[in-house]
This record gives C-alpha cells, sequence and structure tokens, in this order.
C-alpha cells in the first residue's frame, strides 16, 4: 500500500487536502471520488511519517497456514474471491497479512486476477501460492487448488515445527550449559584460585587447566565475546549472501549423525508434497520444479532438482537424476520413476511425502526421548569437570591437615 497526498474538492466546493492510501494512484482517484472527493492534485508522498515501519515484514507462517485454510474454506462455500478477501483481511491478526490483503482487493474490484494482485507482494504470498492459484484460475478448479494447498501448507508446517521443537532442545541446553559454565568460571573458581595460591600446594592437571581457563576469561572476557560477536556477524553475512558457503553448511548438516537423516527426510517430505500439490493442479512439470527449486530451502536438494528440469529439457527422465544423487533414497527414485512411466506422478509424490512425514513424526519421538538425558549427562560433566578441579585439591589439603 502507498500513501498519497490530495488536495481536492467535494461536491458542494469546499477544499479539501489529505491523504489516502492505495496501491496505485489510479485506484487512489478512484477512492477519492467513492467519497465524494474530485482531485485536483495528487501524488505519492514522501514523508517519513507516511513511510510504515516494518521489522521482519514477512507473515509468520502460521498465520499464512490459518488464512490458506480459511481461504480454501470460503470458496468451497460458494463465497466469492472479493468477499473472501476482505472477510480474511477483517479477520486476521497479522498486520502485514492484511495490508497485503486489502491492496489485493483493490486490485480484484478494479478488474485484475487475483493471482497477479497477489504475485505484486512476494513477501507476502509466495511463489508456490500464487502459482497455484494461477493455475486453479486457468483450469477453473480454485477451490480444488486451494484445498490442495491449504492440506500441504498444513502439512509442511507440522512438520517443520516437529523438526524444530527437537533441534531447539540440544540448542537451548548447551547454551544454558555455557551460561553456567563462564558463570563459574568467572564467580566461584576465582575464589578458590588465591585460596590454592596462598597454600602453595602442587595442583593436579585438570585444576591449573580451569584455573587458567577463569583467569584468562577474567582478563579477556571482552576479547572472547567480541570474537564470539564478530564469528556470528561473518557466518550470517556469508550464508546469506555467499552461495557456496550457504550450499557447505546445508551439506554438513545434512551429513550430521541422526540429525542430518531428520533434516534429510524433512526435505524430501516438503519437496515431494510440493511438487505433487503442482502437478495436482496442472502446473506445467518444467516451471513445477523451477517453483520447487526456489522454495524448497536447501541448496543441496535444489541443485539436483535443477539438473532433473535440466533433463526434462533434454529429453530425459526426472528420475534419472535422482537415482545418481545419494541424498534420494532408492525409495523415491523408484517411486518416481513408477509415476512416470504410468502417468501417476503426483499420486505417487504423494504417497512418498506421506511416507517420510511420518517417518520424520516416529524418528522425532524416538529422538526426544533420548536427547533429554543425554543433554542432562553433559551438563552434569562439565559442571562436574569444574567442580571435581576444585574439589580434589581441597580433599588432599584435608588429608595432610
Amino acid at each position: 500500500m502507498v500513501v498519497f497526498k490530495y488536495s481536492g474538492r467535494t461536491s458542494r466546493g469546499i477544499v479539501k487536502k489529505g491523504v489516502v492510501d492505495a496501491s496505485s494512484k489510479q485506484l487512489a482517484i478512484s477512492k477519492l471520488r467513492a467519497q465524494g472527493i474530485n482531485p485536483r492534485e495528487i501524488e505519492e508522498s514522501k514523508s517519513i511519517l507516511h513511510k510504515e515501519l516494518s521489522f521482519g515484514s514477512r507473515v509468520k507462517n502460521e498465520d499464512f497456514v490459518i488464512y490458506s485454510r480459511q481461504f480454501a474454506t470460503l470458496i468451497r462455500a460458494g463465497v466469492s474471491i472479493l468477499e473472501s478477501t476482505k472477510i480474511l483481511a477483517e479477520q486476521t491478526s497479522s498486520k502485514t497479512l492484511k495490508k497485503g490483503l486489502q491492496a489485493i482487493e483493490e486490485d480484484v474490484r478494479s478488474g485484475v486476477s487475483f493471482s497477479d494482485a497477489a504475485s505484486k507482494n512476494p513477501k507476502v504470498f509466495p511463489t508456490l501460492f500464487v502459482n497455484m492459484i494461477r493455475a486453479g484460475e486457468a483450469t477453473g478448479n480454485l477451490d480444488e487448488s486451494l484445498e490442495r494447498l491449504a492440506f500441504s501448507y498444513e502439512k509442511q508446517f507440522k512438520l517443520k515445527k516437529k523438526v524444530q521443537s527437537t533441534m531447539a532442545y540440544p540448542v537451548i541446553l548447551l547454551f544454558l550449559t555455557m551460561i553456567v559454565t563462564v558463570f563459574l568460571m568467572l564467580t566461584i573458581v576465582p575464589q578458590f584460585v588465591s585460596m590454592f595460591n596462598d597454600m602453595g600446594a602442587e595442583l593436579p592437571l585438570i585444576t591449573k587447566i580451569v584455573m587458567n581457563l577463569s583467569e584468562y576469561l577474567q582478563s579477556s572476557w571482552y576479547i572472547f565475546l567480541g570474537f564470539i560477536l564478530i564469528i556470528l556477524i561473518v557466518f550470517n553475512y556469508l550464508y546469506k549472501k555467499n552461495d557456496s558457503f550457504n550450499y557447505t553448511i546445508h551439506l554438513i548438516l545434512l551429513k550430521i549423525p541422526v540429525f542430518g537423516k531428520l533434516l534429510q527426510k524433512s526435505a524430501l517430505a516438503r519437496m515431494t508434497r510440493t511438487l505433487s500439490s503442482l502437478f495436482s493442479s496442472s502446473v506445467p512439470i518444467l516451471h513445477a520444479l523451477t517453483i520447487v527449486e526456489n522454495v524448497i530451502g536447501n541448496p543441496v536438494i535444489g541443485k539436483v532438482v535443477r539438473e532433473s528440469r535440466t533433463s526434462l529439457e533434454q529429453g530425459s527422465t526426472l528420475s534419472a537424476p535422482l537415482a545418481k544423487s545419494w541424498i534420494f533414497p532408492p525409495l523415491v527414485t523408484q517411486m518416481t520413476a513408477i509415476g512416470e512411466q504410468t502417468g501417476s506422478l503426483d499420486y505417487m509424490l504423494e504417497k512418498i511425502a506421506d511416507f517420510y512425514e511420518d517417518d520424520v513424526d516416529r524418528t522425532v519421538d524416538t529422538l526426544k526421548s533420548l536427547i533429554e538425558p543425554l543433554m542432562i549427562v553433559f551438563l552434569a560433566a562439565v559442571v562436574g569437570t569444574i567442580v571435581m578441579a576444585i574439589m580434589v585439591p581441597m580433599f588432599s589439603m584435608y588429608e595432610q591437615i
């Protein structure tokens, strides 16, 4: 939405000045005329007061999943696209989504198709959403396309949340372990260092190591903190800006024992679910592969998808490049090949997605039951090592006394 400044006259000849929100100048003029104002001058406002401050302007996955399901339900019930958009714009709690839907409502009223209106705001409406809507409009099966889209988003959202919850626990506990370790090193250990130095006793190796680390953190904690911050900033920059670095990180993550398999299965489920939805909505296969490559969120899988698209362009099969890649298990390649041969590729991809989503569910439940005790043992080992480094020389001194 854009803010326009205007000046004009009402039907009674009264001069009016102000601002109006609209997605285009023409729509702003239409809005003013509907209010009984005949604009004489109208231009986009450059004032910072009329610029919307937005931090993280993308719509949350949860809000978009709810919107997709509600939109599909309204269309299935026979409510028009325009009326559905107006209703959902009023209901949503997401300000970003609300503005996006209001802009679509204005465009649709002026004769623009829903898919073209949505494509103007890619931060709100993803490429997958726009293309499936466009395919539904072209085939006259918009309600079916929306049902598939809503189902796909719901499945992917639940799967993503499960994987995130599993990965988050060890990360949080690792962070807490670091905080506890630093706290002990900066507050508890120094109290014993001076006592040990005064006693002049011979200290065990583990105590010397812990004491040296404690002294280093006390004298150079800002260097240590600065070093960590620099690493995080550089990593974040390279991850977002350097394709090669981004690819390497994803490759390493996929190779990690246990967690790598979980990420691989999750990505395969997301890819096959998306492809199945696109094929079922009659999106051309080459265009569907381009969309999947852009939305999959994993450059390792995205590279193989790109190779598959090239293979199809050259007259080969979709499954051939998949079979050559280690990341696609035989189940995926064989069922994809059968789907190509029998003309039921969308059905086969859907079954692959179902299988891996169920597999991820089972894996997540198993990992949750194993991770908790393992991380508790890890925390106990770290803290116990520091405590032991302090207590061992004290026991030796008590024995001498």
